[in-house]
């Protein structure tokens, strides 16, 4: 296990270090073509680096067990989840001078979003509780939620890549491959989400012919994924 997350590591240094290359080429030749013609490796650069450990797979899982939602909903929590894990990113690195000082505290992390990340995380959990311990369903609108509250918590790499850029002049450049890159981070979540969301169906497909045990499964999983949320929540605070 550790020599594939080596592996994993020393793929995204080689494309970050090649991609970087590209960015001084297109800081001095402002030629869209060279970079556009190295862009579609962001998409590997996304995938290999949500591979890695964090970028909320584990609360994504989670959440989705405990949840009722379909493919369709669960893909599209993934896409928030992308979408707001790279995209916060972007909007830090652009807006640097004046969220710095308040939002990260080291290179790479934010801890103010984190601490919201998580304490939303943690609502979301003691829902989920209240939830199971009455039998309801769960609300669309809580779904989306959870998937933004995930992705607060910014990507590292993509504020690298576009504190580099922004650092030449072309934070164009960084933004081009923040989106490249999301997409990669949007096919590895969505894929947990559907291997979850799939694994979940079936189980209660098993259960489909005795409703009273499909309903106390239910709403174990939802009282479990709740508590493990307001854990991953508290174990924060504390820290």
């Amino acid at each position: 296990m550790m020599g594939l997350f080596q592996d994993l590591v020393a793929i995204q240094r080689e494309i970050y270090l090649a991609f970087a290359d590209r960015i001084r080429e297109f800081a001095e030749t402002g030629d869209w073509a060279l970079l556009a013609a190295y862009l579609p490796m962001g998409v590997l650069f996304g995938a290999v680096h949500t591979l890695t450990p964090g970028h909320s797979k584990v609360v994504l899982a989670t959440y989705l067990t405990g949840s009722t939602a379909g493919v369709p909903r669960g893909m599209a929590v993934s896409l928030v989840l992308s979408f707001v894990h790279v995209g916060i990113s972007v909007v830090i690195a652009l807006l640097s001078l004046p969220l710095v000082s308040v939002a990260l505290g080291s290179v790479g992390r934010a801890p103010l979003l984190e601490d919201i990340s998580r304490g939303l995380l943690g609502v979301i959990g003691l829902w989920m509780l209240w939830q199971g311990f009455r039998g309801t369903g769960h609300a669309h609108g809580q779904s989306m939620a959870a998937g933004f509250a995930a992705g607060l918590i910014p990507c590292p790499l993509t504020l690298f890549v576009m504190t580099f850029a922004i650092s030449r002049g072309v934070p164009e450049a960084g933004v081009a491959f923040a989106a490249v890159m999301m997409i990669g981070v949007a096919l590895v979540l969505g894929t947990v989400a559907l291997a979850v969301v799939l694994f979940r169906q079936q189980l209660f497909r098993l259960l489909a012919m005795r409703p009273r045990a499909v309903d106390i499964v239910t709403r174990a999983i939802q009282i479990i994924a709740g508590l493990i949320l307001v854990a991953v929540a508290l174990n924060a605070i504390r820290g």
